[in-house]
């Protein structure tokens, strides 16, 4: 039963928490929605910072994880050092810091055991549509579950989005000319299935971001050979997977005082390299074909094959743990041919500029397919949400939705970074509210002067098919967006919680 949790520390200080719960046990004063990395996040500061409210999570998958319970694709693994990537309360002292996904997913796993998290997650209940009221101040949650024709009915207080930003039921396809011939497998990473053999069996990858990467080196282990076909370059950077400083920093401090360490100059050294390539675009672009140079050699044409026509961090930069993807390259077992796909045949692939790719395997690594805040629809007091209307507040509400926020990390650092803030500032938030007496919360965006941009200036494809669909943001604070960790730790704690832009009732 859910609050009843084997974890005595947990059972005594939720007892009034249980008793409110069991008095009415389809509400609850939080709904967090998701079991991913940022919904446990959530959980956990629900329960350090709000210990006396009830709350549950409600998670579509039969497993917690998220992006780490979904693909399973060979070699996959974090593309964020893991001091960083990893919660804020639970230090990360595996070796590897650019983790492999088992390595994740056991973090994950022992995080949610260790504070009795998992006593609180309802598996298999995928929300289909979430209503507010304003007159009871409720949200009501309509929730599809197996083996039943009819929803189940939960209401809530706050309602907390920890949904990720794609679609997990398909990721990004294009539709190829032909490919209905092809007498081999076609395969988007984000189907990959165990079951899948690609021993000794020549292998295309379309695509150039971090999917194929990751792919690659690991399918060049047993394929006959890999080729990478991309219509453009991405920029890739070499890391250690294993950071030795922050094995010292173990070795001679405590775990938490070493990690607050790592963790502190891993932020650093992200926001500073940012800025840089913002700043100095011409000089990080030379910085990082120059690393590109000497981890390939002659072995292939930098200039074709790793030379973006946009500058550093338009799109995020691809990491490469130790070189395995330059390795794969120098010692032939793969290769990037850099075209424009004509047509599939029976064969393989037929290019623009003539050229034809045989293959006995197409995996398709051309992206995910991006949501619009969710993928359910959003209703308040009776009109269906258009979130392209609304003006994000602090990068995690929306104006004119009461009691909501969502957790949407960083795309130039790692994810949980700001995962952690926002749930941290939405019990803030629940908090004031509760020691005020109010039930709504409401941020208001009223300023006819307020200069209107996009969501976030970043243009992957997968983000500009969906940008005329996301909110806005603003041109000041504190409806300005920044992707930067020390612009949010102000905004989100040093910022009155009633700063005359969110509306109380």
């Amino acid at each position: 039963m859910l609050h009843t949790s084997t974890n005595i520390q947990n059972v005594k200080r939720n007892k009034k928490t249980i008793i409110k719960h069991l008095m009415n046990p389809t509400h609850f004063d939080t709904l967090i929605i998701g079991a991913g990395i940022s919904g446990i996040s959530a959980a956990h500061y629900m329960q350090t910072d709000c210990p006396h409210k009830t709350y549950a999570i409600l998670e579509g998958r039969k497993n917690i994880g998220g992006t780490w319970d979904l693909f399973r694709y060979p070699g996959i693994r974090s593309d964020s050092d893991m001091y960083t990537f990893g919660f804020a309360f639970r230090p990360w002292t595996n070796a590897k810091t650019i983790a492999p996904r088992e390595s994740i997913i056991e973090y994950l796993e022992d995080t949610i055991k260790d504070e009795g998290i998992d006593q609180h997650i309802l598996f298999e209940h995928r929300v289909n549509k979430a209503t507010w009221s304003s007159a009871t101040s409720t949200w009501t949650i309509s929730v599809n579950t197996p083996n039943t024709d009819q929803p189940k009915i939960f209401t809530c207080s706050f309602l907390s989005l920890c949904t990720g930003y794609y679609d997990y039921k398909k990721g990004n396809t294009p539709s190829f000319p032909g490919s209905e011939n092809f007498k081999g497998q076609i395969i988007h990473p984000q189907k990959w299935t165990e079951d899948i053999d690609y021993t000794d069996k020549k292998i295309i990858v379309i695509g150039s971001g971090a999917t194929a990467i990751t792919l690659i080196p690991s399918l060049a282990k047993k394929a006959t050979h890999v080729t990478m076909l991309q219509r453009s370059p991405t920029y890739i950077v070499s890391q250690p997977s294993i950071d030795s400083f922050g094995q010292l920093m173990y070795k001679i401090f405590p775990e938490k005082f070493a990690f607050k360490i790592n963790r502190w100059r891993k932020i650093r050294w992200q926001q500073f390299t940012y800025s840089l390539a913002r700043k100095y675009p011409d000089f990080i672009k030379k910085s990082l074909l120059k690393g590109v140079e000497k981890s390939v050699g002659a072995t292939v044409d930098v200039a074709t094959h790793f030379t973006p026509k946009y500058a550093p961090w338009d799109e995020r930069l691809c990491l490469v743990p130790d070189g395995d993807f330059f390795d794969v390259l120098n010692s032939k077992k793969a290769d990037i041919v850099t075209d424009h796909i004509e047509q599939f045949t029976e064969e393989g692939i037929q290019l623009k500029s003539g050229k034809t790719l045989t293959a006995d395997m197409i995996v398709t690594a051309t992206g995910l397919k991006a949501t619009v805040v969710s993928n359910f629809d959003i209703e308040v007091d009776g009109q269906l949400v258009d979130f392209a209307k609304t003006v994000s507040y602090k990068g995690c509400m929306f104006s004119d939705i009461p009691n909501m926020s969502l957790a949407f990390g960083y795309t130039n650092a790692s994810w949980t970074l700001k995962c952690d803030m926002v749930s941290q500032y939405v019990c803030r938030l629940i908090n004031y509210m509760d020691k005020n007496k109010f039930t709504q919360c409401c941020p208001k965006q009223n300023d006819p002067n307020l200069e209107l941009r996009p969501y976030m200036d970043f243009t992957p494809g997968y983000i500009l098919k969906v940008l005329d669909r996301l909110p806005k943001t603003g041109s000041r604070a504190p409806w300005k967006v920044e992707q930067s960790y020390f612009y949010d730790k102000d905004i989100f704690e040093k910022n009155a919680l009633n700063d005359g832009v969110i509306e109380f009732k």
